[in-house]
């Protein structure tokens, strides 16, 4: 795999904040996908091939929301967090996903339900979006990137390195048509001087350098998967991305049945537990949990 995009390193905090912001965010529906429960949550047996369907009918499939989100913040406006689907998933899948993702996640998007046209209805224009945090660059996150063409990508430099150098991108998630662009990404090192720590995290980010937003290394699902914390005006809330795929597994539910290192999973799924056990009153949002979803709100302010 030969990817021409080129990424920067980002060493310090994006400019436009301010000390003791507070942000808002709105969780955005952007399509779905089906897949057998075994693909969020471990099967007791032939885990992988069951997460592939194996012996279990399409007809008991589940729903697994495909989430964006929108951060407002006060001063350095509107941040994006990952893209969801592609607006042409709606009628032709094959097109953004090709054949085989498209094939097997029988992916759905309703008309108008496409991140872009979701921010119009929430008086946000598509190209005025600065800014956009990836937790990481699997295809259904990467989907629409090329939908916020004037945004600066904001992802970890272990990330980038797996998404742009891995032998066989698919195998692993990938879609490198999602993001050979000339794009403006910014990679973060968390080995760096401005890494810290927050609560239970030992390495974060402070996105803007107001404490309103911080990026929290939670590896494992990916190699540089990374989740994002909000301050909301009295809590926290945690997009927690793919670091869980269901709110369960921070109390004992399977494990998912696939990750590229297990070991730090675990390390990361630990972290967030103990997060929520230090802040109970905080929202913590998984990545692909049907269920939990029903319960969002449309806005945390």
């Amino acid at each position: 795999m030969r990817v021409r995009a080129e990424a920067k390193p980002l060493t310090a905090a994006i400019p436009g904040g301010r000390i003791g912001s507070t942000v808002v965010v709105e969780p955005i529906l952007c399509g779905r996908f089906r897949a057998p429960r075994a693909y969020v949550e471990r099967a007791a047996w032939l885990p992988r091939l069951r997460m592939l369907g194996l012996g279990t009918r399409r007809s008991s499939w589940i729903d697994l929301p495909v989430p964006a989100f929108l951060i407002r913040h006060p001063t350095a406006g509107p941040v994006l967090v990952d893209t969801g689907l592609h607006p042409s998933v709606a009628a032709r899948p094959v097109e953004n996903l090709g054949p085989l993702i498209a094939r097997l996640s029988r992916p759905e998007l309703e008309p108008g339900q496409d991140l872009p046209a979701q921010l119009r209805d929430r008086g946000v224009d598509a190209r005025s979006i600065g800014l956009v945090v990836m937790t990481h660059m699997h295809f259904d996150h990467t989907s629409a990137m090329s939908e916020f063409e004037g945004a600066t990508f904001v992802l970890s430099e272990r990330e980038w390195h797996a998404a742009t150098t891995d032998p066989r991108p698919l195998l692993r998630g990938y879609r490198p048509a999602h993001y050979d662009y000339a794009f403006d990404y910014r990679t973060l090192s968390y080995d760096s001087g401005a890494i810290d720590s927050y609560s239970s995290f030992g390495r974060t980010f402070d996105l803007f350098g107001d404490g309103s937003v911080r990026l929290a290394s939670t590896p494992g699902h990916t190699a540089g998967h990374q989740s994002v914390i909000c301050r909301l005006a009295e809590r926290d809330l945690l997009i927690a991305g793919d670091a869980i795929y269901t709110l369960g597994q921070l109390s004992g539910a399977a494990e998912p049945p696939l990750t590229v290192d297990r070991h730090n999973w675990r390390r990361s799924l630990s972290e967030l537990q103990i997060f929520q056990r230090q802040y109970p009153q905080a929202v913590i949002i998984p990545g692909h949990d049907a269920e939990h979803w029903k319960t969002i709100e449309n806005r945390y302010e």
